[in-house]
Order: structure tokens, then sequence, then C-alpha cells
């Protein structure tokens, strides 16, 4: 038998290895998904031990739980069809960003408390607005094409995050912000489910991720550029969130 490339090439096109594949690939990216919805962890111990959320903002939290409900709504079956780990590493980072928040709601002062939970509850309102006009009014074709580009949106929306960092290390010349382990973590998240989306073929996963895979791989230049420039240890970044 010829083992060369033609062999090869049948086994990649084999149905069965390239469904092999692409769950690998889903797995892998909720792995590293979980690695970004833990970083906060040490600024919510922070806030516990000093009873206080001092001048951090629950923006992020806010906006990360509406992109986590969007994506977890676009991988269920009632929108698409066999992209369930989409569904499980939206439902975990969901989770994830609601405690964070009710944290930050626990310790903030009267004003802010206000604030964030009036925000809070216009992220349940907009997600359900969105539920209800996809299986009210949009048959499963369209209802995917909507959701999909809304879970593409909030994506996009969410790249604020690591351009924003980007922006900080290039003005200061520091990767003081940047964690090495945490953009290594979002490219490797991002090249996991462009992949993902790439094996199923589905526009609304891989094109998003690509974008964040080209976002990783600039971080990690910068981090290896401005490395010996930083004035100290890594500290978790301004803001994080994940795709």
């Amino acid at each position: 038998m010829d083992w060369g490339v033609p062999a090869l090439m049948n086994s990649v096109g084999d149905p069965s290895y390239r469904d092999l594949c692409c769950y690998g690939a889903g797995i892998a990216g909720n792995v590293f998904a979980f690695v970004l919805f833990i970083s906060p962890l040490p600024t919510f111990r922070r806030i516990v031990r000093n009873g206080s959320t001092e001048q951090f903002s629950a923006m992020p939290y806010i906006y990360s739980l509406l992109n986590c409900l969007i994506c977890m709504w676009y991988g269920l079956p009632f929108v698409s069809y066999g992209v369930v780990l989409v569904t499980t590493v939206n439902s975990i980072g969901a989770a994830f960003q609601l405690a964070y928040t009710a944290v930050f709601i626990a310790f903030a002062d009267a004003k802010e408390r206000l604030k964030v939970s009036g925000l809070l509850a216009a992220v349940f309102v907009v997600f359900g607005l969105i539920v209800y006009v996809s299986l009210a009014l949009l048959d499963h074709n369209t209802r995917q094409t909507f959701v999909g580009y809304l879970s593409v949106a909030s994506l996009i929306f969410m790249f604020a995050s690591p351009l924003s960092i980007i922006n900080l290390v290039i003005r200061t010349k520091s990767v003081e912000y940047m964690p090495f382990y945490l953009s290594l973590s979002m490219f490797l998240m991002s090249v996991s489910f462009f992949l993902y989306g790439l094996l199923l073929h589905d526009f609304f996963i891989y094109i998003p991720n690509g974008i964040g895979t080209i976002l990783g791989i600039i971080q990690l230049l910068l981090y290896a550029y401005f490395r010996k420039g930083s004035r100290g240890e890594d500290r978790l970044p301004l803001l994080v969130t994940h795709t």
C-alpha cells in the first residue's frame, strides 16, 4: 500500500477522523477557556479580603456574561446543531461571570451596587428578548443566522480587551499587565475554536476565533519583544475576557 500523500489526504478526509479532530479541538478550547475564566480569582480574593471593590470595575464581567449567554444560546440545538462544545464552554463562562458579578455587588458601595444590579437585570432582559425573538418570530435557519451574527458581534466587541492591553504594552513598553500564561491561553483557546469552527464549516465560530488567534499572536510577539523592558513581575491584566 502507498502510505504517501494520497493516503494522508484520505485519512484527513475520513469523517470519523475529522469528527475526532473536531471533538479534540473543542475539548482543548474548553480547557484553555477555563484558564481564562479563573484568571480574575486573585482580584476577587482581594475584594473579599478587603471588604471593598476599591477602584475595580464590574463592566468586564457584565459584558462577558452577556457574551457568554448569547454564545451559549447559539450552541444549543434550538439554534444550531452539532456545536454542543460551544454551549458547554459558554455556560461555564456565564456561571463564572455571574458569580464574579454577585461578589462585586455584595462588596460594592450602595451607589455602585444599584448601578451594577441594574446592568445585571438589563443583561437578562436583553438575553430574554433575544431568546423570544429567535424562537417566536424566526424559523430555524433564520434563527441560526440571527443569533450567529449577534454572537460574532458580541465576540468582536469583547476584543476591546486584548486591544486595550496591546495598546498599553506598546505605550508603556512593558508587559507588566499582560501575563504570559493568560496571553498563551487566549491564543490556544482561539486556535482551538478556530479549528473547531473550520472543521464544522461554521462561519460564526471560525471568523471571530480567527481574529482572536491573530490578536493572540500579536500579544505573544509583543511579550517576547518587551519582556526584558518590564518593570517587574507580571500582574493581572486590567481587563480579561474570553473568546
